[in-house]
Parts: C-alpha cells; sequence; structure tokens
C-alpha cells in the first residue's frame, strides 16, 4: 500500500472520488467548489487545510483526520464527525449548513462555529467546553450529558438546553437566549 503526500496545492470546482483521496494526507492545501459527495474517506489527512464552497453532504468521513482546518460556506448536512481520527484534530467552521450532523462523544474543546445553520445536530456526551456559537441556529440541537463550561452562546438562538443533564458553569448566553435554558420547565415568558 503506497501513501501520497500533498502539500501546499489549490483544487477547485473537482469532483473527487475515492481514488483521489484514500491514504493521503494533504497538507495546507485549499479546496474551493470542491464536491466530496461520492467519496468514501479512508486513511485521509488534512492538515492546515481550507475548504471554501465544498460540498460534503452526506460524506462518509470515517478515518479521516481534520488537524487545523476550516470549512467556510460548505455544506455539511448529515455529516457524521463521530468517526473521525480523534488523536490529534481541531477543525472549525464559518457558513456552514450543518443540519442533522452529528458530533457524538467528541472532545471539540474551543471549536467555533460561525454563522452556521445546525438544525438537530448531535452533541450527545461531547466536550463542548470554551466552544464559540456565533449567531448560529441551534434549533433541535441535542446537548445531552454535554461539557459546555466557558460556552459562548451569546449571539446564537433557537437552542434548547437543560442546565440539569448538561455542565453549563461560566457558559454565556444573552437576556433573549435564557428561554432556551427554562424551555422544560413550560413557563410563558414575555419579552
Amino acid at each position: 500500500m503506497s501513501y501520497n503526500y500533498i502539500y501546499d496545492q489549490n483544487f477547485t470546482g473537482k469532483v473527487l472520488s475515492q481514488a483521489d483521496i484514500q491514504d493521503t494526507e494533504f497538507e495546507n492545501c485549499t479546496f474551493i467548489d470542491c464536491d466530496f459527495t461520492t467519496c468514501f474517506f479512508r486513511n485521509v489527512t488534512f492538515v492546515g487545510c481550507n475548504f471554501l464552497h465544498c460540498n460534503f453532504k452526506a460524506a462518509p468521513i470515517n478515518h479521516t483526520s481534520f488537524r487545523g482546518v476550516w470549512f467556510t460556506s460548505c455544506n455539511l448536512t448529515s455529516v457524521n464527525f463521530a468517526m473521525t481520527d480523534q488523536v490529534i484534530y481541531e477543525f472549525h467552521f464559518k457558513d456552514c449548513l450543518l443540519d442533522y450532523s452529528q458530533f457524538y462523544k467528541l472532545k471539540l474543546k474551543n471549536i467555533q462555529f460561525i454563522h452556521c445553520s445546525m438544525i438537530a445536530v448531535d452533541f450527545m456526551t461531547t466536550d463542548l467546553s470554551g466552544a464559540l456559537f456565533d449567531a448560529c441556529n441551534l434549533r433541535r440541537t441535542v446537548f445531552s450529558d454535554t461539557n459546555l463550561e466557558k460556552a459562548d452562546f451569546y449571539t446564537s438562538y433557537d437552542y434548547s438546553i437543560d442546565p440539569e443533564k448538561n455542565k453549563i458553569k461560566k457558559a454565556r448566553f444573552s437576556l433573549f437566549g435564557l428561554k432556551g435554558l427554562l424551555e422544560k420547565y413550560e413557563l410563558n415568558i414575555i419579552d
């Protein structure tokens, strides 16, 4: 089995297949308007890479490493991140569609979600301490047994977080967002 190493390259408008990425490490690469939906990721590493306007919708990204990676304006609907390599990893999202994605049991300290749609995302048993949720739609997103200590939800909206089932010490919320912390009590909160 051979392992490929690709450094400092730009990929624009490509429809990538499993053969294009399998057993490959991409370092300092940029992917613009690329389609990964037909890929089955196996033994793939991305280090210091940027993905701009890429489509990963429902792509199986198991056995993939993301280290210092940014996704910007990408479609990551229904992507399961729970099976990615969890040894050394770091990734962030800006202006992305992450609806129905899964981050189950991951350690995502200080991760950034900026202006993302995150409807019905699964964060069960996830460590999101210090995470930034900046202007994100979190409708029906599941937070259960989740570490949200020092997480910032100040500008995000439409979330429901049970303080009794999650660690939220020193998390940041807006006054408007407090409704999402009290939802289970079925209170009538008037603005």
